[in-house]
């Protein structure tokens, strides 16, 4: 899985955003373009010399499509997105709490979100896309539920899901988690988060499954109403029974056993089977399509043989100057022969 996954959302208690924001643009540059997503106003902040990223950043954001579940906002809000030029400043402006693995960090209380605008082994520019949108759900969630606590199995599964980094390759990091027992236990939702990197991919692939299963148990304006109940109540038990009539047990209990069935080992193994009995069925049939045109190669070459009678050899030709030369000896008796007798 791509270091796209990789990413952090802080929570943040700042309370002198402003003054961050000043702070933080005097690090990363003094460009600032704009972007409009879900009526909130987006500034990206980058050094001049990265000023074709931050065009291209604010194009995505612009064209992005909505978040599942999350309306437009009612009232419009301002982020902030700062492209860091280089590993001192992504550090400067993350205050060293990013691990060396993160590919970007959001801190929703304040708004602001910040991305690594050079290739490492955090991430590569070209990886960045995806992050983006992370990253902006993480604070779209949160505003969305202001006020709330999030669990972060919730909060971190609806960004990795909704940005599309729940991929056919996160399915094989997650089957590998389980072979080698490196997948927190499934009993429930209170999953660790370790700090290093393998164990934390794990835990984000979980948490975006279980959003993803939580999404799928009805149409998606159950998901909708959901998290419009949530916000109401200001309880998750209380919106799951409302909206899916589970409790939040009930809810581990039928998760985790999705997980294990769609993720397990012996669903591979099954699907494994499957792969090979088609790949036998075609080989079956590729060798009686080949036996059949090696038969009509065979006819057609015995076809063109030629026959075993000895009067191919002599040939028509020869056969006929043959014959003419016989005829004079018959013609002993002939005239001359009648000649000679006479005299």
């Amino acid at each position: 899985m791509r270091r796209l996954l990789l990413t952090i959302a802080f929570v943040s208690s700042l309370t002198h955003t402003v003054g961050l924001s000043a702070q933080a643009t005097r690090i990363a540059g003094e460009r600032t373009d704009t972007a409009y997503f879900r009526g909130d106003t987006i500034f990206i902040h980058s050094a001049t010399d990265r000023s074709a990223l931050s065009r291209e950043f604010a194009r995505y954001v612009q064209s992005m499509r909505a978040l599942p579940g999350l309306p437009k906002a009612a009232t419009p809000r301002a982020m902030h997105i700062y492209l860091a030029s280089d590993e001192g400043a992504f550090r400067a402006l993350t205050r060293g709490g990013a691990p060396h693995w993160g590919a970007g960090i959001a801190m929703p209380d304040s708004g602001i979100i910040v991305l690594p605008a050079y290739s490492s082994e955090r991430t590569s520019v070209e990886s960045l896309g995806p992050v983006v949108r992370h990253e902006i759900a993480h604070i779209a969630l949160q505003q969305s539920l202001e006020g709330l606590r999030i669990p972060r199995w919730f909060t971190e599964g609806y960004a990795v899901w909704s940005a599309g980094q729940l991929d056919p390759d996160a399915a094989w990091h997650l089957r590998i988690a389980f072979l080698t027992d490196r997948a927190p236990s499934l009993d429930s939702l209170a999953l660790d988060w370790p700090r290093g990197e393998l164990d934390a991919r794990v835990a984000y692939l979980l948490s975006a499954s279980a959003v993803a299963y939580l999404y799928e148990l009805g149409p998606p304006e159950s998901f909708n109403a959901f998290l419009e109940k949530w916000r109401q109540s200001g309880s998750l038990e209380e919106a799951l029974r409302a909206t899916y009539l589970i409790s939040g047990t009930q809810f581990e209990r039928l998760w985790s056993a999705h997980v294990r069935k769609n993720y397990g080992w012996l669903l591979f193994i099954a699907q494994g089977a499957v792969v090979w009995l088609f790949i036998t069925i075609i080989a079956i049939v590729l060798i009686i399509l080949r036996r059949r045109r090696d038969r009509r190669r065979l006819a057609d070459l015995r076809h063109s043989e030629p026959p075993d009678s000895p009067a191919y050899w002599l040939g028509e030709e020869e056969h006929a100057d043959g014959a003419g030369d016989e005829a004079p000896a018959d013609g002993l008796t002939g005239e001359h022969g009648s000649d000679k007798l006479a005299t």
